[in-house]
């Protein structure tokens, strides 16, 4: 058997009905068995963009996106996409063409050493030097890129190796795959600092959705009574009107959620790195808070920089040891609960705004009103999507799509045509600025003629919006290179492609457009005239010496 065929073979075996790639010289073999494949590939029109959808696959099922480019630029062109996965723990096999392997490191015509390159940005690499080891890669690799802490697994393949012939027999062969080790020692010193705590919170991250933990991490907040804090990447962790929610934490995240978390004398970490954006000197409570600390990947101990009991295992099995642990536990914070209550009562923002030009916070008003169960939302990067994490109401996980760690511009589009391959009796909804959706907007090529349909709902304020807003705030409003001078007509682009748009001016319109636009079988912009002045706030730096920034948050104890 071809390895060629022997690779699509062994996709199918695993459940792999689709794969996002673009084809060139190396990897005509591959493509040439598509056609007798039951594998779906879906042409992109931009190699990054094959990893964005395979990217929001994945985190819309929970299991591993594939993504195929060819050799040279089409590999260097995936590397944005690899690393946006990397950064997010998402779970994805990236198959690269390669010269032939009399050619390598000879500058053969789009030769790049894709194996290095790879290196930071993938949990692991391969390169397929015998055919043999052809087999083994795919094993191996799918098991890696799913294990531990999930994350991008690439092999890089030689177009003589994937043209060879391949032992069927080694597909179905089984190979050791080393798994993360586990520390679950600290359950009970966990349980007991949990007991004596007298304002315990639960900081919840990514993990959390990756793991498949939800439930249990509900189940815990509500047997201890303990109030909830999230980060951008666990939107939808725990329902966002749950009564222990309180809400996003962090830049900009709810002040609630800020005054909440500053109060604690104890923080239980789930799934969480306690990244910059999130745990910072303006966030941190006071020096006596201690933390417990869940996660599969020992390397994010340590970074909360406090007195911590560690236990190193997935979201879901630490959450379940913990409520065992906890049998018989008693709320005795009264105090606390009604603080933290009262908190939450507080810290409501206004979105009932009528203005013209159009503000932010109405268009997410009116979607709030369309988000069911199966609604599933992506975001680019920049104002629209800190937008989207302070107002909307994600009630489930994989619910919410987005670029965290690695604030990847032009994320949300291609990232929504993935969702909606997973699951395709969805609506998929992408709330994108005109800046980033200018950098991959020839995707809606790839969704009209794939049949692929999305809603993009364009917050259009002529500007590169966060930048500006920092210009704004904090550079004396010397607005450099953020003014994006001739905007297309979004919509006539739309048509140009063969989708279709509209054009809102007038916050009353809002609701009726995005609901025409979801009940649509064709991709459509929905094209808002948003306010540039209006900023996402509250703003809390990183850095102690820059006081809060409230705009309009009235939020006041």
């Amino acid at each position: 058997m071809k390895g060629s065929k022997a690779l699509l073979k062994m996709l199918e075996d695993r459940g792999v009905k689709n794969v996002f790639g673009y084809p060139g010289a190396t990897v005509i073999p591959i493509y040439d068995e598509f056609l007798e494949s039951d594998v779906r590939h879906i042409l992109v029109r931009h190699e990054q963009c094959a990893a964005h959808m395979a990217d929001g696959f994945a985190r819309a099922t929970g299991t591993p996106g594939v993504c195929r480019p060819p050799s040279g630029p089409g590999t260097t062109n995936l590397v944005t996409g690899i690393a946006t996965a990397y950064a997010d723990s998402i779970p994805m096999i990236a198959l690269t063409g390669q010269v032939g392997t009399s050619f390598l490191g000879a500058e053969a015509f789009q030769e790049v050493d894709s194996y290095s390159l790879m290196m930071p940005v993938t949990k692991h690499n391969f390169r397929v030097l015998d055919p043999e080891r052809l087999p083994h890669a795919i094993y191996e690799g799918w098991e890696i890129c799913q294990s531990g802490r999930p994350g991008p697994v690439h092999i890089d393949m030689p177009v003589d190796q994937i043209n060879s012939d391949i032992d069927s027999d080694l597909l179905t062969k089984k190979w050791g795959v080393k798994m993360p080790t586990e520390d679950i020692s600290g359950i009970r010193d966990a349980a007991d600092l949990i007991r004596n705590a007298e304002r315990p919170i639960m900081l919840v991250g990514g993990g959390v959705i990756g793991a498949g933990a939800s439930e249990e991490v509900r189940r815990l907040a509500e047997f201890t009574n303990m109030p909830v804090v999230t980060t951008l990447m666990s939107l939808g962790a725990i329902p966002s009107d749950h009564p222990l929610n309180m809400g996003p934490l962090g830049m900009h995240g709810r002040m609630g959620a800020l005054d909440a978390f500053q109060s604690a004398d104890l923080i239980v970490a789930i799934g969480t790195k306690f990244s910059d954006r999130t745990y910072n000197p303006h966030t941190m409570p006071a020096p006596g808070c201690r933390v417990v600390q869940i996660d599969v990947d020992a390397t994010q101990f340590g970074k909360s920089k406090r007195p911590s009991v560690n236990i190193q295992c997935d979201a879901k099995k630490g959450t379940l040891l913990l409520l065992d642990a906890l049998k018989g536990y008693k709320d005795i914070h009264s105090e606390w609960d009604q603080r933290y209550a009262k908190l939450r009562k507080v810290c409501q923002c206004d979105f009932d705004y009528d203005t013209d030009p159009i503000l932010p916070q109405r268009v997410m008003k009116e979607i709030n009103a369309l988000l069911d169960g199966d609604v599933i939302v992506t975001t680019d990067v920049g104002q629209n999507q800190m937008w989207a994490m302070h107002c909307l109401d994600i009630r489930r996980p994989r619910q919410f799509i987005t670029s965290g760690s690695f604030g990847t511009m032009g994320f949300g589009l291609p990232a929504a045509i993935g969702a909606k391959v997973a699951k395709p009796d969805s609506k998929v909804l992408s709330i994108v600025g005109d800046g980033g959706l200018q950098m991959v907007i020839q995707e809606l090529a790839t969704s009209v003629a794939e049949d692929i349909p999305v809603t993009i709902v364009l917050l259009d304020n002529g500007w590169l919006g966060m930048v500006r807003q920092w210009q704004k705030l904090f550079w004396d409003k010397r607005y450099s290179g953020t003014k994006l001078n001739a905007d297309p007509d979004f919509v006539k682009i739309a048509e140009s492609y063969g989708a279709w748009g509209i054009h809102v001016d007038k916050a009353s319109e809002i609701g009726e457009a995005l609901k025409r636009a979801m009940d649509s079988d064709t991709t459509c912009i929905v094209d808002i005239r948003t306010d540039p002045e209006e900023d996402i706030t509250p703003m809390i730096l990183s850095d102690p010496k820059v006081p809060i920034v409230k705009g309009r948050c009235h939020y006041k104890v």
